[in-house]
């Protein structure tokens, strides 16, 4: 389970931009990672829109933004392009940092049980610490939730802003 205040589990993980990225390369700036069940789906359509609503406003604030699921890169890319989004997914097929982060999980719908990513946001510091993290994420106000929370880091850490 994440702890705040503790290291964030490292991960490496190919991006629908082509190439991977890892938690290593990504410190000095906060970092937002988004968990979502599934691509093209309805919940996760719109929470993928609204991070990229506000991505210029996350860069602002210095922070980068990405989504991560179990889909892969060719599921990615074609969920992006569908809708315009303006922040990198990546592929965690083998649920390696899902499952790191916690956010693997025994869900239920409709009476059946069974495996499924919890909506999970995830704040990391610029050295690479858990800052925050929302569980069993509801969409409404959330993105601005997130985004109140990186310029607050942001503020106290002293973050370049890009």
């Amino acid at each position: 389970m994440l702890v705040e205040g503790k290291a964030a589990p490292g991960f490496d993980l190919a991006a629908d931009a082509g190439g991977r990225v890892n938690l290593a390369s990504l410190k000095g700036a906060p970092l937002v990672l988004f968990f979502y069940p599934a691509d093209d789906t309805e919940t996760c359509t719109l929470e993928a829109q609204q991070f990229s609503a506000a991505a210029l406003h996350f860069k602002a604030a210095g922070a980068r933004v990405f989504g991560i699921s179990p889909d892969g890169v060719a599921s990615h890319c074609k969920f992006r392009d569908r809708y315009g989004l303006k922040v990198p997914l990546l592929a965690d097929e083998d649920l390696k940092t899902c499952k790191a982060y916690g956010v693997w999980t025994e869900k239920t719908l409709f009476g059946r049980t069974y495996m499924g990513v919890e909506r999970t946001t995830v704040l990391i510091d610029n050295t690479g610490r858990v800052a925050r993290v929302w569980r069993k994420v509801r969409l409404k106000g959330h993105v601005e939730a997130v985004l109140e929370a990186v310029e607050a880091l942001s503020s106290t850490q002293g973050n370049d802003r890009a």
